[in-house]
């Protein structure tokens, strides 16, 4: 990572999450940071929960940016920056520095401590957004030991759950925010946004339902203030990001898989939202897909998930595998983006011809070397699996079905373990299950045993960047179950367009029923000047 004072130091602005109540709006009001300066002693190493949470301290984002990276919040003598006494006192006409953190509190004019009650309509959140952008943008500029100026100022957005859409909202709606705000915005990150709206049991919230405004979440409504009006006829979904209106690689979904230990409405939210969910956003709904000018669907934007829930102590913000997501995508220096591609699937020689309906579930846990906690999660047992029909994976019409995408991690060179060490490492476990087969519509419960592996093994793959523009890059792999010493097998990776490499890591279950396949890799330099 890159110490610069012209690297990817930018301010960051945090855009909290939705509140129910009148008394959530103003409990929010009074908090200088709107939540996203509460930490957690304890988090949970497994969904049983009859066994006792593990102790592990995360201080909260706040204090994490300040002491790891020297950011600082901007409150000075009691004021907020967007207060007009704020910048009419001389004291302050030197401005601030690059690395500030600004909370967005929108939620102000919707309290009754210092507004009318009244909550304004999201469109209004999102206009707000913009004009704190600016002012962001004027007061770093003004500050002339940040060497920055209106063309190269940037920012970056960190939103949770309905901020989320605040954010996409100031991003894709023109009619939200002025387009040289828009232009300052570098990154956006997301916790646990319902990009795709709220469903409750199943279904989507009705857009009658104004009371509170729930209505925000539900899929006619958010087209409006999202300008995907076109989009939603043709796919009754609102979690597209077209490249007109920011960079899909530049954005990052961080989805939480928990949703036991939401306990919010009593728990009744978690019961509503049902499995597959953080507890009110389900899995499905939280990430966010790019859009070409054209109308083609691209990749999905960045993704990673964490056994985590919506909120509380057991909350996907005040997590440290949240946390790690973040500063990686805002500061780190590699990214690598996770597929899987199925090249083969076996089946016992008496099924050769049956008809057989089975879904595989693709599991992978990813952590850079000497850590504790995961990049990204994804299990069976969690809901968050990715899946695929047997048909999917063997009908030559849907050869494009055996690309699984998996998840996005960034890596930093600051956080290696040992600083002599030139390459960067981590270790991805992947795991093939299928937790039952139907035989010519009748379950076959004699030829396998329920919630085994196909396969499941741990990849550690180090890189080592290139040193110039005209080096490659080094990489070396092992899977575990061949090697649990240093790596040792050499990969030469595929160049691509844009300074990317591929990279493929075959693996093959070697046992009928059975998988073989492609983990791979689109490794890319992050954050080059």
């Amino acid at each position: 990572m890159s110490s610069d004072t012209n690297g990817p130091w930018h301010p960051i602005i945090y855009v909290r999450g939705y509140a129910m109540t009148q008394g959530e709006i103003d409990q929010t009001t009074a908090d200088p940071f709107c939540g996203f300066n509460l930490g957690s002693t304890v988090y949970r190493a497994t969904p049983d929960k009859d066994k006792p949470a593990k102790k592990f301290v995360f201080e909260s984002p706040v204090v994490r940016l300040g002491s790891d990276f020297d950011y600082s919040d901007v409150f000075d003598n009691g004021l907020d920056i967007m207060d007009p006494d704020w910048a009419g006192n001389p004291a302050w006409n030197g401005g601030i520095p690059r690395r500030s953190i600004i909370v967005y509190r929108y939620y102000e004019q919707a309290s009754r401590l210092l507004g009318s009650g009244e909550t304004p309509d999201i469109e209004e959140f999102a206009k707000g957004l913009s004009q704190l952008v600016i002012r962001v943008r004027d007061l770093v500029c003004r500050n002339h030991a940040n060497e920055v100026t209106p063309k190269t100022f940037r920012c970056y957005l960190v939103a949770h759950s309905m901020g989320g859409l605040v954010c996409r909202a100031f991003l894709q709606n023109p009619a939200l925010g002025k387009p040289e705000a828009r232009a300052c915005v570098e990154k956006v990150f997301t916790y646990a946004t319902p990009h795709n709206g709220i469903d409750i049991v199943g279904i989507n919230v009705p857009s009658w339902l104004s009371a509170n405004d729930i209505n925000n979440f539900n899929r006619k409504r958010m087209a409006g203030y999202l300008k995907l009006e076109k989009l939603y006829q043709e796919t009754e979904r609102v979690d597209w990001l077209p490249e007109e209106a920011f960079p899909s690689e530049k954005f990052f979904c961080m989805i939480g898989t928990n949703r036991g230990d939401y306990e919010a409405a009593l728990g009744l939210s978690r019961a509503f939202a049902g499995h597959g969910s953080d507890g009110l956003v389900r899995i499905e709904n939280a990430s966010v897909w790019g859009v070409s000018k054209s109308g083609k669907i691209s990749a999905p934007c960045a993704t990673a998930y964490a056994y985590r829930s919506h909120s509380g102590y057991f909350g996907i913000v005040n997590s440290e595998e949240a946390y790690q997501s973040l500063i990686r995508f805002l500061f780190g220096d590699v990214r690598v983006d996770m597929w899987v591609e199925v090249t083969g699937v076996r089946l016992p020689a008496d099924l050769e011809g049956k008809t057989v309906n089975a879904l595989y579930q693709f599991e992978v846990l990813a952590a850079p070397r000497g850590k504790r906690w995961y990049l990204t999660r994804r299990t069976a047992e969690e809901d968050s699996a990715a899946c695929r029909t047997y048909r999917e994976l063997t009908d030559p019409k849907s050869k494009g079905r055996r690309s699984l995408y998996l998840s996005t991690i960034f890596l930093s060179k600051r956080a290696r373990v040992r600083q002599d060490r030139p390459s960067l490492a981590y270790g991805v476990t992947l795991g093939v299950r299928v937790p039952d087969y139907e035989i010519e519509r009748k379950f076959w419960p004699d030829g396998h045993y329920e919630g085994g592996y196909l396969f499941h093994d741990t990849v550690i793959v180090e890189l080592i960047p290139p040193a110039n523009e005209e080096a490659d890059w080094a990489v070396r792999f092992d899977w575990q179950s061949d090697n649990r010493g240093p790596v040792s097998h050499s990969l030469d990776p595929k160049k691509l367009k844009g300074g990317k490499v591929e990279l493929d890591v075959p693996f093959d279950s070697e046992t009928t029923p059975g998988v073989t396949g492609l983990l791979r890799f689109i490794v890319s330099e992050w954050n080059i000047q």
